[in-house]
């Protein structure tokens, strides 16, 4: 089955709402061409909105870093699926290694997530990889198995085929360092594997997984050249405009 790539910018905690209004001033006429890649910007909280509104009428869907469970309810400093609905956001990062890192992210909190964002139609970018440790131990299958069964623990089939998984080796992230295309892809195909055991083999070739790990726009097209690839969670090669468009268009030759 065919499925359409999907790469997605990671901001992580960079630029003012001035800054996001200058990217996309900067990328969407250029990319406004493009098809053949889906095309998302996930951004911090603050410029959600000022994305929403410089990219409109364009293909770049806007998408957020994280998200809260509950509905609504007394979580200081929290943002529910609804107020990113109300912006018109598209996508939502779950469970990035940061977040498990820094902020007491759990396989448990990541399904609670994922379900909160299905049930209000927002597209979970759900991250599962192993630490540099677990991958010198041969642990990283069992890893990246173990955190996709818990995501997707209570998950339908055909909302599980709509939703998007990042492979993102924790050791590649930010460091510079990147798996190979092949080994990257041998990781993802048993992660295919894996939700093909949960579901079965349609749902498994439907769903996208992405890679991520120090992609850049002159790498990009290795790892998307490998079958089991489907896109990019990009995080610092994303930031500037030039750089972003470069992952475009090398994600579509």
């Amino acid at each position: 089955m065919s499925r359409t790539p999907v790469i997605a910018g990671n901001w992580k905690m960079y630029k003012t709402t001035a800054e996001a209004r200058e990217f996309a001033a900067a990328v969407k006429n250029e990319l406004q061409n493009v098809s053949g890649v889906e095309m998302v910007v996930c951004a911090p909280f603050t410029t959600l909105s000022v994305l929403q509104e410089a990219l409109a009428g364009s293909k770049i869907a806007v998408g957020a870093q994280n998200i809260h469970f509950a509905e609504e309810g007394a979580y200081t400093g929290e943002v529910a699926p609804r107020m990113l609905t109300d912006l018109g956001v598209r996508y939502v990062i779950i469970g990035h290694s940061e977040r498990r890192a820094y902020f007491n992210e759990t396989n448990e909190t990541v399904n609670k997530k994922v379900q909160a964002a299905l049930k209000h139609d927002l597209v979970p970018i759900v991250c599962v990889g192993e630490d540099l440790s677990e991958r010198e131990a041969g642990q990283t299958f069992s890893i990246v198995e173990t955190q996709t069964r818990a995501a997707l623990a209570g998950i339908e089939a055909g909302q599980a085929a709509g939703l998007t998984i990042a492979y993102e080796p924790i050791w590649a992230i930010g460091t510079g360092k990147s798996s190979t295309a092949a080994d990257a892809n041998e990781v993802i195909a048993h992660i295919r594997k894996t939700v093909a055991e949960l579901y079965d083999g349609e749902t498994a070739s439907r769903i996208r997984i992405q890679y991520g790990g120090s992609v850049k726009p002159e790498n990009i097209g290795e790892y998307l050249a490998q079958p089991d690839i489907d896109g990019a969670l990009v995080g610092g090669a994303s930031l500037a405009p030039d750089s972003y468009v470069g992952l475009i268009r090398g994600a579509v030759k």
